[in-house]
């Protein structure tokens, strides 16, 4: 057979002119569409913490906390004494004296805090999610340390300060943050039992954690975890991010290391997302995921793992109910675990026909599933015409609910549902909840419903529309302290 040689094939050429041409209008149109970066955006503070830092510079939680008033008098004089103030800037967090400005709240709740209680009952880990701060476990980190727990309310790395600090960290920083923390616990309270409750992409580095701790018999395994809005399993495309990180060090493409910019108004949660955070997210989940597959083809080794609550609203932009149900709740050892989901409200004024999806039919199949291992909470409305809500609590391996719990709280009127932002705060939040502080000249976030034409504010409507408080919190509070409470977990 002879073959042709020296000639290019007349197919490939034209598909290789056309990937170039793509490739060359995506370089173009990426150029022309980047959106203009602030000093928070783009400076780097080198005095954040890296996970290979352990054990010259970081040696235990106290030098963490240590590098953290660091890095934080670096954020003051590398951006705040940097950035313009006045009127203009009345919204911009990174503006001096802003209504935006976190420094101006008696505590600023981005930094890491620790609650002591003489003596304490136990200890508590609160990890926040993704872009986040520790300001997100303000009110259940109060709670607990008022009912006699040591509670450390970690910022993990990246995070509290710029949202150029997500550009470069990876998730093993946080896992290594987070082992300082509870090591810290651990050498305080002796043996008193150690909770950790992780909300988002917390919840992962708990799960992660959990994990290390059953390989290595010198950790801490936890006695319990209480998973909030838990990132178990996001879109595969996620893994993209990293690749389309990667293309920010090219000219003019500086803008592809966010996949959102947006002003910076919220004092204690970044509104730009840094495209490496999605990576990271990606990252840790499939780790996370991965693990959990081979753990639970040795029986004994995963019926080590401690009792696990877990608290999910139906609809969720981020995680799926069927994340947290098939990749993790169903692989558990039985009868030791919760799924609690709050419901969309169910009140005959929210008509169906407005819904883009409604996840009832998938929560009627959980409900009515004889083989479910863990028991699930239901938090729905009383009947469909009442905004009373009642929780049906159905156990391990049951064909219905087996009761049903009135909780003296309503939905409120104008909500229609809760979201994966709004479970850890209550509707009293002074920044996100239903009413305004009154004398407060700080920026309030919560129940905002300014009506007017597109374009006007700087709050982006979709941004106004997501719900962001928890009229159930009471509920989530009170759920949370009997499960950490609890002294005789069956089957342990």
């Amino acid at each position: 057979m002879k073959y042709r040689t020296g000639k290019p094939n007349r197919l490939l050429l034209p598909t290789g002119m056309m990937l170039i041409f793509s490739l060359l209008v995506m370089y173009v149109t990426a150029c022309s569409t980047t959106p203009a970066l602030q000093s928070w955006h783009t400076e780097i503070l080198t005095e954040e913490f890296t996970e290979d830092m352990v054990g010259h510079q970081v040696n235990n939680f106290d030098d963490y906390m240590a590098l953290e008033e660091r890095l934080f008098k670096q954020l003051d004089e590398q951006i705040y004494a940097n950035s313009a103030t006045g009127p203009a800037q009345v919204l911009d967090r990174y503006s001096p004296g802003s209504a935006a400005d976190p420094r101006r709240w008696q505590t600023n709740w981005n930094h890491s805090f620790e609650l002591t209680s003489t003596p304490a009952v136990g200890g508590v880990l609160l990890l926040h999610g993704m872009s986040d701060s520790p300001y997100s476990m303000r009110s259940l980190g109060e709670v607990l340390n008022n009912h006699g727990y040591h509670v450390i309310g970690l910022r993990l790395p990246g995070h509290g300060t710029a949202p150029s600090g997500l550009k470069r960290v990876n998730w093993q920083d946080m896992a290594a943050a987070m082992k300082l923390a509870m090591d810290h616990l651990v050498s305080s309270l002796e043996s008193k039992p150690i909770h950790i409750i992780g909300y988002s992409t917390g919840a992962s580095l708990a799960l992660d954690y959990t994990l290390n701790a059953l390989e290595d018999e010198s950790a801490s395994t936890p006695e319990s975890l209480v998973l909030i809005s838990p990132a178990i399993r996001i879109h595969a495309a996620a893994g993209l991010a990293g690749f389309k990180n990667s293309l920010s060090v090219l000219p003019g493409l500086s803008g592809l290391a966010y996949l959102s910019v947006m002003a910076e108004f919220d004092p204690y949660k970044y509104n730009s997302f840094a495209t490496n955070a999605g990576a990271q997210v990606h990252r840790i989940t499939r780790s996370v995921d991965q693990r959990l597959q081979v753990l639970v083809q040795d029986p004994l080794e995963v019926d080590k793992l401690p009792p696990i609550l877990v608290f999910k609203s139906t609809v969720d932009s981020t995680v799926t109910t069927d994340a947290v149900v098939d990749n993790l709740l169903k692989r558990l050892p039985a009868d030791r675990n919760e799924l609690v989901l709050f419901d969309i409200n169910r009140n005959a004024a929210i008509k169906s026909t407005l819904l883009v999806t409604d996840p009832g039919p998938l929560t009627r199949r959980l409900m009515a599933d004889p083989d479910l291992p863990f028991a699930v909470t239901f938090i729905t409305n009383k009947n469909l015409h009442s905004t009373r809500v009642v929780a049906q609590h159905k156990a391990p391996y049951s064909l219905q609910a087996e009761s049903v719990e009135n909780l003296e709280v309503s939905w409120p009127s104008d909500v229609v549902s809760l979201s994966h932002i709004a479970l850890p705060f209550p509707p009293d939040d002074p920044l996100y909840g239903r009413f305004q502080p009154q004398d407060n000249d700080l920026i309030y976030l919560g129940n905002l419903a300014f009506k007017g034409e597109q374009g006007l504010l700087k709050l982006p409507p979709q941004w106004l529309l997501r719900m962001r408080y928890n009229p159930f919190y009471s509920y989530l509070q009170e759920r949370t302290l009997q499960w950490i409470d609890q002294k005789d977990w069956p089957d342990l």
